[in-house]
């Protein structure tokens, strides 16, 4: 009878986890740890379009119910309007908890209100939630090292300390209402504008500014949409060497771009493309010869720093940061605790990606 017993429990946990993971836009997607004493965690995620976020959301469902808790994981699919609802569920539910990764990090003051009222502590995960004190902690990687590091690959692949050039470079942005974009194009930009300045890179495109540049919801479509048009507007009797992209869904839809003109064949190789998130598309893109790099961000471990952020604030303790200073948003400096990115390329994926365990050898055929 023990036996059955316990297969029985084993099996609802597993159904829980699997409609956890199943729900394309959230509603009813709740995934509760059975008996678990330790109170209900809301887990908003923005979206189920980037593979990131699924791996997150899973992550820390399944290092929150390790401990005790019960968990509500909620996907928006990219509405900010979805977004809320959920969270005011949430609240109604009596979550003691909020993790938040925010599509529009500024469009959550009212639902925080109330969920600051209900004595609800709230973390802000990966993306910054602006405008408002009902914000406790974030949980995040040095974003703006991401965009140095994307910066740096782009300058050692062309040797620009070397004094070659000129090449021409075009540059991408993330969305405009996630406050990490800005993180990672001021990265990026403080490396590249000495060289810009020096016309060792040139921009033929002319489009510098982060508004120009933006990529809404980080969206690869419109990103593949932007390169068409620079390729055909500036490129049409020059060639692209290099491109700023600050996420793998974006380096897609721009590689997708220039193998449409005729990039990547034998006289006409494809640039130098960065990216984030070693997204396996990507990293398969990477080993294939098209993408040429990406940011790794370990999420299992930013989703372990969430959890001890969490289990830390709901038992009355001072969670661990790292930094007091950098993550205004706009009303006060948000206590964070920021992980280190790696960047990846086809020398090194091997040992980064497969030697961790964040991709078997099988995925990557």
């Amino acid at each position: 009878m023990r036996r059955i017993s316990t297969g029985v429990v084993v099996a609802v946990l597993g159904l829980a986890l699997a409609a956890c993971g199943q729900s394309s836009n959230g509603v009813g997607s709740a995934a509760d740890a059975g008996d678990a004493k330790g109170g209900l965690v809301g887990i908003a995620m923005p979206t189920k379009s980037s593979e990131r976020w699924i791996n997150d959301g899973a992550n820390m469902v399944k290092q929150f119910q390790a401990k005790g808790y019960k968990t509500d994981l909620q996907y928006g699919d990219n509405v900010v309007e979805n977004q809320v609802a959920q969270i005011e569920n949430m609240i109604t539910k009596g979550a003691k908890l909020l993790v938040i990764a925010p599509i529009d990090g500024s469009s959550l003051s009212d639902v925080l209100q109330k969920a600051a009222d209900a004595k609800i502590r709230v973390i802000s995960y990966d993306r910054l939630i602006r405008g408002t004190t009902n914000v406790d902690y974030y949980a995040t990687f040095d974003n703006y090292k991401v965009g140095v590091m994307q910066a740096s690959y782009i300058t050692d692949r062309l040797g620009l300390k070397d004094g070659k050039g000129p090449f021409n470079i075009e540059l991408f942005a993330g969305s405009p209402d996630d406050n990490n974009a800005g993180f990672f194009y001021k990265g990026a930009m403080s490396v590249l504008k000495p060289y810009i300045d020096g016309k060792q890179l040139v921009v033929k495109s002319g489009q510098t500014e982060f508004t120009q540049v933006a990529t809404l919801r980080w969206d690869g479509g419109v990103a593949q949409s932007r390169m068409d048009n620079l390729l055909s507007k500036a490129y049409t009797s020059a060639t692209v060497d290099a491109v700023l992209s600050p996420y793998d869904g974006i380096s897609i839809g721009i590689v997708s771009s220039l193998k449409g003109v005729g990039y990547g064949g034998a006289n006409k190789p494809l640039p130098v493309v960065t990216g984030q998130d070693a997204e396996l598309a990507s990293v398969k893109s990477i080993i294939a010869g098209e993408q040429t790099q990406t940011v790794y961000k370990d999420t299992r471990e930013l989703a372990k720093v969430a959890v001890q952020m969490g289990d830390a604030v709901l038992n009355g303790h001072q969670p661990e940061v790292n930094d007091t200073k950098q993550y205004d948003n706009g009303t006060k400096v948000v206590p964070a605790y920021l992980l280190q990115p790696v960047s990846v390329d086809k020398g090194n994926y091997q040992k980064l990606l497969v030697e961790s365990g964040q991709y078997s050898a099988d995925q990557l055929k």
